[in-house]
């Protein structure tokens, strides 16, 4: 149903022993049109299809009305992209208990808010990534993800591959072909022939 000019109800609850009669309520009490929900869902999921379906459903002219913000999305990154989405579509946002709306200027304001919130939280997220990989390689520790193989089953794995075929010794040592040659083919490593890993 895409009508311009209708109220979209949208509730959500993370876990499916909470309820979403305190909610349902207040969006039928605002005069939703018509509410979809998700249960059981949490907010940082960015798929969810009650609210797909919400957003698929508003035009512009629309008003998509929540309980709470959080209702939409629970990272403000999340949050601000759904808004700003809705805005350039002409799509009013109303925040039941936080008593915001996109149409007003105080909710105009909270809406560059959160998205210069949401660009804080990206560079604070990339900081700490860069400072927690800059620290770990000071301590002498290896970035990624652990060896399949260490030093000892790759001596092992090339011992193995002067009697048996590499599909064998891959199948021995509980891991793929790909990583088999990719660890023979590291340096110190005996180096395999193609023929040998088909």
């Amino acid at each position: 149903m895409k009508i311009s000019d209708n109220k979209i109800g949208y509730a959500r609850v993370s876990t499916d022993e909470q309820h979403l009669d305190l909610q349902l309520q207040a969006l039928a009490a605002y005069g939703c049109d018509v509410t979809f929900s998700d249960r059981g869902i949490s907010g940082a999921k960015f798929d969810r299809p009650g609210l797909n379906e919400a957003l698929a459903t508003a035009v512009s002219g629309s008003t998509i009305v929540v309980w709470r913000l959080d209702r939409l999305g629970r990272s403000m990154r999340h949050l601000a992209a759904i808004i700003g989405d809705l805005d350039m579509r002409g799509v009013r946002v109303v925040s039941l208990t936080e008593y915001i709306d996109t149409r007003s200027s105080s909710g105009r304001f909270t809406f560059h808010m959160l998205a210069a919130l949401a660009e804080f939280e990206r560079g604070l997220i990339s900081e700490r990534t860069r400072a927690g990989i800059a620290a770990a390689r000071a301590r002498g520790s290896n970035i990624g993800r652990p060896a399949a193989l260490n030093e000892a089953q790759r001596q092992r794995a090339r011992e193995l591959l002067e009697e048996h075929p590499a599909k064998v010794v891959a199948e021995t040592l509980n891991i793929d072909r790909r990583t088999l040659r990719r660890y023979m083919n590291q340096p110190r490593a005996l180096a395999l022939t193609t023929a040998d890993m088909e």
